[in-house]
């Protein structure tokens, strides 16, 4: 049995390790998921527990041994710099729940065509037509994050030859 790390117990890292020990039983260690890894397992565990930043090819790494790879977007959204301006927040959730929000996000796409045709249609936006921009934007920003958690979704449950092995 394993014995919970309760310092790291709050760490998407931490987590995303113990999720794969229910099918892995090395990543039940630092040591063997370090391992697998490629990295030190003292590094390891000053990840987990939040004491270092984490190279993007750890993270990486980290995504493909414990086939999570909802922890590449938490890291973009969450730690890096410039993700964390650029990247939309994703989830990693059941495929019933993220097809209602694909329907929600892009009911209406076509009139979002519409109207930025109609902004552009003197060559400049003009500060009354800002706000309706604004609003293009923010339909346009949900329907990038579910097209992530999408991409997550399937990178996690979608084996590369097509078939689908598990998520529900």
């Amino acid at each position: 049995m394993t014995r919970l790390a309760t310092k790291a117990a709050d760490s998407v890292f931490y987590k995303a390790r113990m999720a794969a020990a229910e099918h892995n039983e090395h990543m039940n260690s630092r040591e063997g998921a370090a391992v697998r890894i490629g990295i030190d397992r003292t590094r390891l565990a000053r990840i987990e527990l939040g004491m270092i930043s984490l190279y993007p090819e750890e993270v990486v790494m980290m995504a493909d041994a414990y086939n999570a790879p909802e922890i590449m977007n938490h890291y973009c959204t969450n730690e890096c710099p410039i993700g964390k301006r650029m990247v939309p927040p994703a989830e990693l959730r059941q495929l019933d729940r993220m097809t209602i929000n694909i329907l929600n996000a892009v009911n209406g796409i076509s009139d979002i065509g519409k109207a930025i045709l109609a902004i552009d249609a003197d060559g400049q936006v003009t500060p009354d037509e800002v706000p309706q921009l604004q609003k293009i934007l923010q339909a346009m920003q949900k329907v990038s994050s579910v097209s992530s958690e999408l991409q997550i979704w399937m990178e996690k449950y979608v084996a590369k030859d097509g078939d689908a092995h598990g998520g529900d």
